[in-house]
């Protein structure tokens, strides 16, 4: 039979709303609303049935089944009137004491509602809520409902927590007790005994003839006391798992949320909800709700960039909201602005307590005031991990930094994430917010040297180089650049083969090329610079990264002139020709090499010369200058057997094939061919031999010698396969697809391109897809399917938006094969 208190509770539950906002939106009291679901109060004017129905949005009939349950409730509670008068008249007495305290008999004892007011602007976290509110469902009243809500300071744990226990605040009838343990303050963390004190205070007991003083005797009556009733405890700010076990419940009935800066992972029957920074769309949402939403949508870049400044974190949100509502006149542009400076972006954020610098601050001081030495390790490196510009931290990459073994350096890491002041994604890679970063470095600041702080970055430069030379021994280990390479200062990580080389870069390329550009601003830093370009050659050339390529050994190369390495200087003019080569960018790319042949001259070194030699004979090649190319290979060829360089005479045999082949002299192109493949077995390097099988492909099916291609190309293939280079297997990919639709036979062209674009897409080049997009256009147009073709060139159109000569490929085939629809 419907009861008015689960009728009215049922309805407000399917409506999403609290009995706070029930009560705000009928015009009722909160106290009104409790005393209706508790069934305490039976008789409500009908008036104000009607204002709950308009405010439930309910429908005719739903209204009148509430005033048919509240008339039959009228008429039940006035015969339970008539029965206690006969029994003695008591029926009035009972009545009160009910409605004033329910659990456990204690007439007259105020029901503990304690929780703080839920927040009216509470944006996202719907999952987090969802899951939450699963959790303190009342259909689990079998066990004891346990939530942990962990995260940074500042994340919106406390938030959070407060806005589901309202949420679920029904569901414990007997009342919520919040508490805050003040685990990284303000103020000292309360002890247990303290705690459990304050708890039972809050549940009506009397301590004035004194609690017992142990633990064990406080926690048993603590539970004794919550025996048989339903209460939500919401226990905020604990700083261990230690501080929030003794405050459980020992039997079902009852339920806690714990709130904690660390990971209450050793709590039994805990469901743990790890909280990120809000998504950009709820945090603009969040500075909507409180500047106010026609502004921000005024201002909707701007709205984005606060959301990115405050690195999405709701507290700052919330404070440049605050602060953004008090100045209605400013445009948020201007808050942008001001945040931009890092100096004082911690100072808009708040400078009392409640600020984000306080917050975070709280965090480091209660690792600092450990009496455990790797709490006061973690404390003393959170400076130095704040130091570099890149995205992550790898254990390694830590280990420079903080000048410790890498075991040491995992422990210090993952205590930091313990505490949230870093987070992990994926074992070994550690990620710092920015507002702890931004704290981090401030910290530096006070507490390191300058001379402190530059040796870390030193020593993470220096890594970086050891590493890269290591790996261009196993990717170019005939290279000259090797002469140029300093001894490491460190033990250099075991790398036993190229994949592993490579991946370990692929993992670390965008922190390099962040601390490259950090590193180029610094007077003491920028001297390291050069070598460290010209190490990552063998990387950049495996992976093709030309975009990182040209950034890093532009700067360099300004670097190395400036300061007078002129050998290093020579090689980076000449490494910075093959970005504008790979993207089809003669002019410059020539003008880089004859500058690079000029500074090689002017300092003696022939091997660079030859090298320089064989790469302006390539690139006059790709002009059409053949006759100016073949004199250059022809010298490259002359000065590599003056000084017995076996790698550059192999490239310049490769250099004349190329042009053979390009002038119609098939047996010479053949002969020059085999000459520089010999020397290429003879030298023991399979990726050199490849790398030459591949070249000498392209050249014969550029000539319409598409058997022989196909057989080099095959080759090629198997070798990179085995080097597990996916990047060069794309590429062979491609030109086998070429061979294949030249020789009548698409189907297995188009085998060939989309497995190329499958290799192309897992290493994300961007360049060989749009390349691979292009074949497939032709393909599929050769096939008949010239709609597939178009779509084929959109996409490399818009892979190729970096490298415009490809681009214009692209472009001019769907110009020229445009179908009206």
């Amino acid at each position: 039979m419907d009861t008015l208190a689960g009728l009215l509770r049922e309805y407000r539950v399917a409506a999403g709303l609290t009995q706070a906002g029930l009560a705000e939106r009928a015009g009722l009291s909160e106290q009104a609303i409790s005393l209706l679901e508790r069934g305490t109060r039976r008789r409500p004017r009908v008036d104000t049935i009607e204002a709950l129905g308009i405010a439930l949005g309910l429908r005719a009939e739903q209204v009148d089944r509430l005033l048919n349950v509240a008339k039959a409730g009228a008429q039940g509670s006035r015969a339970g009137a008539k029965g206690f008068g006969a029994a003695g008249g008591a029926g009035s007495l009972l009545g009160s004491a009910v409605a004033v305290g329910q659990a456990g008999g204690d007439v007259g004892r105020v029901l503990p509602r304690q929780l703080p007011p839920t927040l009216s602007d509470f944006a996202g976290r719907a999952g987090e809520v969802a899951e939450l509110v699963k959790v303190f469902a009342a259909t689990q009243p079998e066990k004891v409902q346990l939530a942990a809500v962990t995260g940074m300071g500042g994340v919106g744990k406390t938030t959070l927590a407060v806005h589901v226990a309202h949420l679920v605040g029904d569901n414990f009838p007997d009342g919520q007790l919040y508490l805050d343990l003040r685990g990284y303050g303000p103020g000292t963390p309360l002890s247990p005994v303290d705690a459990l004190s304050q708890l039972l205070r809050s549940l009506g007991l009397d301590d004035d003839r004194g609690f017992p003083s142990g633990i064990n005797e406080l926690a048993g009556l603590y539970r004794s006391r919550l025996a048989g009733q339903r209460i939500l405890i919401l226990l905020d700010n604990a700083n261990s798992a230690s501080q929030v076990l003794p405050l459980l419940p020992g039997v079902p009935g009852s339920a806690v949320i714990a709130t904690s800066r660390r990971a209450l992972t050793t709590l039994p029957g805990f469901r743990h909800i790890a909280l990120a920074p809000l998504s950009e769309e709820d945090s603009v949402e969040l500075l909507a709700t409180i500047a106010g939403r026609q502004r921000v949508t005024a201002e909707d870049a701007a709205a984005r960039s606060i959301a990115q400044l405050t690195g999405r974190l709701p507290l700052a949100v919330r404070l440049i909201g605050a602060r953004l509502a008090a100045r209605p006149s400013w445009p948020i542009e201007h808050m942008v602005r001001q945040l931009k400076d890092e100096h004082r972006r911690l100072d808009e954020f708040g400078t009392g307590e409640s600020g984000v610098r306080a917050n975070i601050a709280g965090t480091a001081e209660f690792l600092a005031n450990s009496n455990q030495r790797l709490d006061r390790r973690a404390a003393a490196a959170l400076s130095l991990l704040g130091l570099p510009d890149g995205s992550d931290l790898s254990a390694l990459t830590a280990a420079q930094l903080l000048d410790v073994s890498d075991d040491e350096a995992e422990q210090i890491l993952e205590r930091l994430v313990d505490l949230n002041l870093l987070s992990s994604g994926v074992p070994g890679r550690y990620r710092m917010h920015d507002l702890i970063r931004t704290y981090a470095r401030e910290r530096a600041g006070q507490t390191l040297s300058q001379g402190a702080r530059t040796d870390a970055l030193a020593r993470v430069l220096q890594h970086y180089t050891a590493v890269a030379w290591r790996s261009q021994q196993l990717t170019h280990p005939e290279s000259r650049r090797h002469a140029l390479a300093s001894p490491p200062a460190r033990a250099v990580p075991v790398l036993p083969d190229v994949q592993t080389a490579l991946t370990l870069l692929d993992h670390e390329r965008a922190n390099i090329l962040a601390l490259v550009q950090q590193a180029s601003a610094s007077a003491e830093l920028r001297g390291l610079v050069p070598e460290l370009a010209i190490a990552l050659f063998g990387y950049v050339e495996a992976r093709s990264r030309w975009i990182e390529m040209r950034t890093i050994d532009r700067l360099a190369r300004d670097i190395a002139g400036d300061l007078g390495y002129d050998r290093l200087a020579a090689w980076l003019e000449h490494d910075l020709a093959i970005p504008d080569a790979e993207g089809g960018d003669l002019d410059p790319s020539l003008d880089h090499l004859r500058a690079s042949l000029r500074m090689f001259q002017a300092i003696e070194d022939l091997p660079g010369q030859a090298r320089c030699c064989t790469s302006l004979s390539y690139v006059l090649e790709l002009m059409g200058r053949l006759d100016e190319a073949l004199e250059w290979a022809e010298e490259a060829l002359a000065l590599s057997l003056r000084i017995g360089d076996q790698t550059v005479v192999g490239i310049s045999h490769l250099a004349l094939g190329r042009l053979h082949s390009r002038r119609g002299e098939y047996e010479l192109a053949r002969e020059s061919f085999d000459l520089s493949l010999v020397l290429a077995e003879k030298s023991g390097n399979p990726r050199s031999l490849a790398k030459r099988l591949q070249i000498a492909g392209q050249a014969y099916m550029e000539a319409g010698h598409h058997e022989a291609a196909m057989e080099m190309e095959r080759k090629s293939f198997d070798i990179f396969a085995q080097l597990e280079d996916g990047n060069a297997q794309a590429e062979c990919l491609q030109h086998l697809a070429t061979s294949y639709l030249a020789l009548g036979d698409p189907v297995a062209a188009a085998e060939q391109a989309e497995a190329g674009l499958r290799l192309a897409r897992s290493f994300g080049n961007q360049q060989r897809e749009g390349l691979l997009l292009i074949e497939l256009g032709r393909i599929r147009l050769a096939s008949g399917d010239p709609t597939g073709a178009t779509t084929a060139w959109r996409q490399a159109a818009r892979s190729l938006h970096d490298f415009p000569h490809d681009e214009a490929i692209a472009q001019t085939l769907l110009t020229e094969h445009r179908r009206e629809p």
